[in-house]
Order: C-alpha cells, then sequence, then structure tokens
C-alpha cells in the first residue's frame, strides 16, 4: 500500500497544487498548437516550440532545469552526474549558438543574392530596415529593461528568427522564450502587419512605379560576393561572424556547382534536423516563472512596435533615393518594407500591395534585393550588440 501512495504522491495528479501556473503555461502551449495547425503561423517552428513549452511545463517530469543555466553559465557537473533531462541536453545546441548558426547554412544555401547583386542600392534599404532594432533598443531602456535585455528585444525588428534566438541566447537567454514566440509570430502576421504601414507612407502613384528588369548576374560574381561579404563583415563586426560566415557558408555550397549533393543536404535534412532541436529547445525556456510576467507583455509590444518601424524605415529610405533618380531609375518604395529579413515573405507583400495598384507591375525580384540584405543586416546588428553587451 506505501509503494502505491508513494507512486500517486510522485504523479504530475499530485503535484499540481504546487505548479498550477504550469498549467496556465499549457493552455498557453495549445493556443499555439492552434496558430500553427489551423493557422499555420510559422509552423515548422512554432509547432515543436509549442510541444517543448508543453513538455518543460508538465509537473515532475524534469525534462528542463532553468537553474543549471542560471546567470549565463553552465552547470557541467549536473550533466555529468545524469540529472539533466533531454531538453537540458538538446538546448546546449541554442547555448553554444549551434543551432542558429546552422540554420543559417540551410538559409544561405536557399538564397540567391543575385537581385542584390544586380542593384546594390537594395543593400542601403535593408540596412534601413534595421532601424528597428535600434529604435527599440532604445525604447526598451526606457521601459526598464538593462542594456543586455534591450539588445535582444530589439533583434525581434529584424524579422529573422535564428538571429534573435541566437543573440538572446547570448545576452538574456532569460526571455529566450517571450522573444522567440514574439518574433515568429510577428513574421508569420507580416501579410498583415506590413501593408497597412506601405500604404500609409505611400501614394497611388509611387506604388505603381515601374522598375527595370535586374541584369542577370554571373556565376563569378556570386561566388565572389560570398567570400567577400564574409571577409568584410567579419573584419568590421567580428561577433558577427558565425552567423555571416554559415550563412556565406551555405550560398557558397548553392552557388560554386561542384556541391550540389552537400547543398541539397543543408537546404533540407540538416535544416528539417536542427529546426526540429531548435523549436523544442526554445520552448523549453517557457517555464512559467519566466513567461509570466509582465516583461512578457512589454517584449509583444515592443516586438510588433520594432517590426513595425523596421518596415516604415526601408519604406522611407527608398523614397528619400528616388529624390535623387532619374524617373526611369526610380524605385518603388514598396520594396523597402522587404528589408526586414522574412525570407521571402515580406518580398511577396511588396508584389501583392504593387500588383493591387498596377496588375502588370513583377515587383518580387525587386524586392528579393533588399530581403536578403535584410539577412545580413540582421546578423550585422546583432554582432553589434553582442561586441557592446556580450561579456
Amino acid at each position: 500500500m506505501d509503494i502505491i501512495i508513494d507512486f500517486l504522491l510522485q504523479s504530475g495528479f499530485a503535484l499540481m497544487k504546487d505548479n498550477s501556473l504550469n498549467f496556465i503555461m499549457i493552455a498557453v502551449s495549445f493556443v499555439l498548437f492552434y496558430l500553427a495547425i489551423v493557422k499555420k503561423f510559422e509552423p515548422l517552428l512554432l509547432l515543436p516550440i509549442a510541444f517543448g513549452m508543453f513538455l518543460t511545463n508538465l509537473p515532475g517530469a524534469g525534462l528542463y532545469h532553468p537553474e543549471f543555466f542560471a546567470n549565463g553559465n553552465i552547470a557541467w557537473s549536473e550533466f555529468g552526474t545524469g540529472n539533466a533531462g533531454l531538453l537540458d541536453i538538446l538546448y546546449l545546441g541554442v547555448k553554444l549558438g549551434i543551432y542558429p548558426s546552422l540554420i543559417f547554412i540551410g538559409v544561405g544555401a536557399m538564397t540567391d543574392f543575385g537581385p542584390l547583386i544586380a542593384n546594390p542600392k537594395s543593400l542601403l534599404l535593408g540596412a534601413a530596415a534595421q532601424f528597428g532594432i535600434f529604435f527599440t533598443f532604445l525604447c526598451a531602456k526606457k521601459v526598464g529593461f538593462t542594456g543586455a535585455e534591450s539588445g535582444a528585444i530589439g533583434i525581434i525588428g529584424g524579422a529573422d528568427g535564428p538571429t534573435a534566438i541566437y543573440l538572446t541566447s547570448k545576452l538574456a537567454p532569460h526571455l529566450l522564450g517571450a522573444i522567440a514566440v514574439a518574433a515568429y509570430s510577428y513574421m508569420a502576421l507580416v501579410p498583415v502587419i506590413q501593408p497597412p504601414i506601405m500604404k500609409l507612407l505611400t501614394t497611388k502613384e509611387e506604388r505603381k512605379i515601374k522598375m527595370k528588369q535586374l541584369r542577370n548576374v554571373s556565376k563569378t560574381e556570386k561566388i565572389m560576393f560570398t567570400i567577400v561579404v564574409t571577409l568584410l563583415v567579419s573584419m568590421i563586426v567580428p561577433s558577427a561572424a558565425p552567423l555571416v560566415g554559415a550563412l556565406m557558408l551555405g550560398n557558397l555550397l548553392r552557388e560554386s556547382g561542384v556541391t550540389e549533393r552537400l547543398s541539397k543536404t543543408v537546404q533540407n535534412e540538416l535544416m528539417n534536423i536542427v529546426t526540429v532541436f531548435l523549436g523544442l529547445s526554445v520552448g523549453a525556456t517557457t517555464t512559467a516563472q519566466n513567461f509570466l510576467n509582465i516583461n512578457t507583455i512589454k517584449i509583444i509590444v515592443l516586438g510588433v512596435c520594432a517590426f513595425g518601424i523596421g518596415s516604415a524605415a526601408g519604406v522611407l529610405l527608398a523614397k528619400f533615393i528616388n529624390l535623387f533618380c532619374k524617373k526611369e531609375n526610380r524605385l518603388n518604395p514598396l520594396i523597402g518594407s522587404a528589408g526586414v529579413s522574412a525570407v521571402p515573405m515580406a518580398a511577396r507583400v511588396s508584389q501583392v500591395v504593387g500588383q493591387k495598384e498596377e496588375p502588370s507591375n513583377f515587383l518580387l525580384m525587386h524586392a528579393m534585393g533588399p530581403n536578403v540584405a535584410g539577412v545580413i543586416g540582421s546578423a550585422v546588428a546583432a554582432g553589434v550588440l553582442l561586441a557592446i553587451f556580450y561579456s
């Protein structure tokens, strides 16, 4: 009889009274399941995040121990004694910066930098869209976050999930769950958030602007681009080298023409495996203690501001550049909003909004320039913040 009682006292049902907040988080995970499965909001990562959230909040399961990663350190001794849970072990890939870099190799292999190389002005639009990161950084400091926490929150404006996870795991790991959920939620809502901003800041005539067809970019140019960008960025912002280097390695596998098998592997098998581990690990950090507080609400509000301001900055810079361009060389300002690096969704939104005004207008390839520039820009911005606040 004592054995049965002891067994029941160790069950999750017996632990409910001491872990009531955990069931609120389990309910939140069900909401994310709904958004991923029914609404199809970034399901490839939101679904694993939701399941990681579900697992980490099961009373008594012991799958994740936040105290093993307290104060930015790793309690390696706990791993050696077998006390670590499954999610503790998987989370090491986030903590050590492994998963985001591997994701970037896959992203690089799926990215065509040709539109950016063909129209270098689009690099400026991608850079302008990163304004949302630094503006939100200042706002976050104003509402009480530390410099490191503010940098992690600001990176939401880059609309680049792996970069947000990478930077937050270094600067503010206790905010990782809230920032990751906010970042991927807003990326999924690009078609909802961006069009009103784009229409507010442009006239009907500007949205009808047709751009000249982009020139063909040679294989040699694309190969040299990967090497030159890696060299320049790593020399100027060394802390951005892991992300930019991984991105350009993936692109070199794609463009070299001699590693097709590797390119397909990093685009498919590697990306899929790492995405599952990354999602579960991020979800594991969304414990009741870390997630159910006023800071989460602040992050959600600041995140949408970061995203909106980044989109607006790209549009406004395109309008400014047009002041100095001949009529036939003008930019359609709609492509500026694609400077946030939600690839390729933001570029598609530029195309859709443009075609509503002028059905014969094709902006997708033009928008891909600032779109892929935003990927580089967000990685550089993360490197700058890492250099300032990571110790």
